[in-house]
């Protein structure tokens, strides 16, 4: 039977759908996975539960866990025992220092040191006897353990010197000391006398640190906006670097020899390799105060900053920006911070005579945890670090509550940032090629380095 023209053509027209359907199916497949433990939607249920677990985080961030009062003035510094996790101590701005027990969160011994402020406190490397310095310099050592029944609280040993003695620190593992004013006097515990003294410069030194793994290495920050470094071995400076404003304290990494990590009077932190002082290796910028001190947890991944702007922030080493920030109603500036040594919490110590102390993860919960809640936790871990930056996860992840201060002021410091870069760039535009160099933000704030 003839069908006519027409035939023809819807056949054809078929025949042609047909072959390109084929042809797409050869070139673009349908994946499936026949598997019937998997599910066909597993993102999909990956990224509700992150989102979930992000959310819940953030409702149970309580970081503040209790307030140490008993001092009479400002808290000026905090040491940790190395051989215990619970006894911390502090020196106050009236010369007395306090010796906390931290599980039943009371003061347990109270010294009257000094007279005026105490400048510094460190504990012996193996948790006996402790050191302070203060207004009145003199170098002090007391016995960790109270005096027994009927004797009088008096030093094991007192050194008088003749300038003020501004800070103190103690050798990872020798019977040796370090304190710093006028010049960086290293000591001998059983002498009188320092065994060497190494300056360079002029100026006040306000902190001098041990390096916990190089241990003859030292360093120190000077109020003429140097920060030093220090061999013991040679007793001589080796190098200096020298930035715009001027460094409060420097804290070195438990795990990386060379990097060390600067607070200064810019709001800002700096993280330095001592093998290249020219140009540091993270910037860490979100305070907007006068950085006053800073400390290393024990895994050396992070560190914990104190600021003037009655605030601490935990920032990431190799972050330019924290991933937490701490304060409360009351906290006025922060003078002093320490981390713990098993890393869960952080203590600070402020100009309003108190000694806080918050979890180092404000979302963890305390106490003995069952394998379900182990697996469970961890498992939301994974799932947030998964999918940590889509949009809708991040911006909940980072949002914080600042107080109306601190809030306002990064939005000031936001504009005029700006502007000094628009001025910046405005500059290189209208110039002759090549006469004006663009500047990298790690390089702006370093002088000079001196060797």
């Amino acid at each position: 039977m003839d069908r006519g023209p027409w035939w023809a053509t819807f056949n054809g027209l078929h025949r042609v759908r047909h072959d390109l359907r084929n042809l797409a199916c050869i070139h673009t497949p349908i994946p499936r996975n026949y598997d019937p433990t998997l599910h066909p939607f597993e993102v999909p249920r990956e990224y509700i539960r992150a989102l979930n677990a992000t959310k819940l985080e953030r409702v149970f961030a309580k970081p503040f866990l209790a307030s140490l009062d008993g001092h009479r003035d400002g808290v000026n510094c905090l040491a940790k025992n190395p051989k215990s996790l619970t006894t911390v101590l502090s020196g106050a701005c009236d010369g007395e220092v306090k010796i906390w027990n931290l599980t039943r969160r009371k003061c347990i011994r109270t010294i009257q040191a000094h007279e005026g402020f105490v400048r510094g406190i460190c504990t012996r490397f193996c948790g006996t006897s402790f050191f302070t310095v203060g207004d009145d310099k003199t170098v002090k050592q007391w016995k960790m353990d109270g005096p027994s029944c009927g004797e009088e609280e008096e030093p094991l040993h007192t050194i008088l010197g003749k300038t003020v003695y501004t800070g103190i620190d103690h050798h990872w593992k020798e019977a040796v000391f370090a304190t710093c004013g006028q010049q960086v006097d290293i000591w001998d515990e059983q002498r009188t006398n320092p065994i060497c003294s190494m300056t360079w410069g002029f100026d006040s030194i306000s902190s001098v640190k041990f390096n916990p793994i190089e241990t003859f290495l030292l360093g120190s920050c000077a109020s003429d906006r140097n920060i030093v470094l220090y061999d013991m071995r040679q007793a001589t400076p080796l190098k200096k670097v020298i930035l715009d404003m001027r460094t409060n304290t420097i804290c070195w990494n438990p795990m990386e020899a060379f990097i060390f990590t600067a607070a200064n009077e810019d709001y800002n932190l700096y993280t330095f390799d001592m093998r290249a002082l020219d140009t540091p290796v993270m910037v860490h910028m979100d305070h907007v105060s006068a950085v006053l001190d800073v400390d290393y947890s024990p895994t050396g991944r992070e560190f914990v900053s104190a600021s003037f702007d009655k605030s601490i922030r935990i920032f990431p080493v190799d972050k330019s920006r924290s991933r937490e920030v701490y304060h409360t109603k009351r906290m006025q500036h922060v003078i002093c911070v320490k981390w713990t040594a098993d890393s869960k919490y952080i203590m600070c110590g402020s100009d309003e005579m108190n000694i806080r102390l918050w979890k180092a993860n404000a979302s963890e919960k305390l106490g003995v945890l069952t394998s379900r809640e182990k697996a469970a936790a961890d498992y939301n871990q994974k799932l947030k670090e998964k999918f940590q930056y889509h949009p809708h996860i991040k911006r909940i992840s980072r949002h914080r509550h600042l107080p109306k201060s601190i809030y306002s002021q990064i939005q000031e410091q936001r504009i005029m940032k700006e502007a000094r870069r628009r001025k910046e760039l405005n500059r290189i535009k209208h110039s002759k090629p090549g006469s004006v160099q663009m500047v990298s933000e790690k390089k702006k704030h370093i002088v000079a380095v001196v060797k």
